[in-house]
């Protein structure tokens, strides 16, 4: 008789791999939905109602999820309801801007749990920026210490390029503030992992979680404040390029040797939309203005309003480059929706919104120009540490969280 011939045994590491995949698949859709069911995380993660049940167990035994109540069935047990535990982990998100750094700490659920600032510079510097974010985190750390060992890491977001190499060190390429490269590591010291990705990149990556780019294929996150940038998401993902400098918008170029940008160029989309850019044009034309943030932006919008000529001519030209701008995106990118953030473009969207979008439209071709929508941000002023913060979270939906 011949033997029949045996199966090959499957590699554990494949195995290994695949339930990781799946746990990461669980996790995310708890947190996406707080108020979830086990038949629903089967259904949505297409797994079978076993594995769906082990892996809620699994994440049940670390910690990270609960039962917190039931609903009734259509004739058999109660439904139990599953949500992120909020206590069982926290993240840190940190929104560094030129002047300071606003750090957040947010537990699973991504609910604001405190918040720190420390900055206030006429302008930073590496070594300011390293001092400030050492003192904010460790008044958050004072303050929770008894969850400090339950914290996943801090994410940075970043005003410039940020690279990692093939060992994981991370290098902040700030060409826009006048910086040497600086080592991520040189900016905070700690005992929990660091993170860190240029600003745009953390409001898309917290529109793509929770906000407005939510279940959406094909969108542009723009970021608008004292520097311009932008996240891109296609096919669901945001967009990184071969070193991840994709959504450097801020330093494409609208007019050929046009007014000089902070990068050391002429003609960048930042020196005509950014918040220095603005006040210095206005300012050029005899405007008067408290400081150079959201009241002197707030000041140009309502002297505009109020009919005085020259602040509704610069008015006017943001208007039109930003038009311009978003339109070149939307013919390179073809999205479904716009997002527009940060301060500066929630500033404009809330005072002009239409004609921005009437602008944009203008500059585009007709028929991508008719296929997208244009949004607010989700978040308003928060959105860049919530995409921070989601830094540390995405490495916890990669691997099972230990002790």
């Amino acid at each position: 008789m011949t033997a029949e011939p045996t199966r090959p045994a499957r590699d554990a590491g494949t195995v290994t791999s695949l339930r990781l995949r799946n746990r990461t698949r669980v996790l995310r859709h708890v947190i996406l939905h707080p108020q979830t069911t086990r038949a629903e995380i089967a259904r949505t993660c297409q797994l079978s109602a076993a594995s769906a049940a082990n892996l809620v167990a699994d994440l049940i035994a670390e910690g990270l999820v609960v039962e917190t109540g039931q609903v009734a069935s259509e004739g058999g047990r109660p439904i139990a309801l599953l949500a992120p535990r909020a206590e069982g982990a926290f993240t840190i998100g940190a929104d560094i801007g030129e002047r300071g750094v606003a750090v957040e700490l947010f537990d699973l659920s991504m609910t604001a749990v405190d918040k720190e600032f420390r900055g206030g510079h006429a302008q930073e510097t590496p070594e300011k920026l390293a001092r400030d974010l050492a003192q904010a985190v460790g008044a958050l750390r004072e303050r929770h210490a008894e969850v400090w060992d339950r914290v996943l890491g801090v994410g940075l977001a970043m005003p410039g390029i940020v690279e990692t190499d093939e060992s994981g060190a991370q290098t902040l390429y700030a060409q826009n503030l006048g910086w040497a490269p600086v080592p991520i590591s040189d900016l905070l010291r700690t005992d929990v992992p660091v993170h860190a990705d240029n600003g745009a990149k953390t409001q898309a990556r917290a529109e793509l979680w929770f906000g407005a780019a939510r279940g959406v294929d094909h969108a542009v996150v723009a970021l608008l404040g004292r520097g311009v940038g932008v996240g891109l998401v296609q096919g669901g993902r945001l967009q990184a390029g071969s070193h991840s400098s994709a959504g450097e918008w801020g330093h494409t170029k609208i007019e050929r040797g046009g007014r000089p940008c902070s990068c050391g160029g002429r003609g960048c989309v930042e020196a005509y939309v950014g918040a220095r850019g603005m006040l210095d044009a206005w300012a050029a034309r005899g405007g008067q203005f408290d400081g150079t943030g959201w009241r002197a932006v707030g000041q140009l919008l309502d002297a505009a309003a109020a009919g005085d000529a020259d602040a509704r001519w610069v008015v006017d030209d943001v208007v039109s480059a930003l038009g311009l701008a978003l339109a070149n995106l939307v013919n390179l990118t073809n999205p479904q929706r716009v997002v527009v953030g940060g301060w500066v473009g929630i500033r404009l969207m809330q005072a002009l919104a239409p004609r921005i979008e009437a602008a944009v439209r203008e500059s585009c071709l007709d028929r991508p120009g008719a296929q997208f929508e244009l949004v607010e941000s989700t978040f308003g002023g928060d959105t860049v540490a919530v995409g921070a913060a989601i830094l540390p979270l995405e490495r916890l939906l990669a691997e099972p969280l230990r002790g």
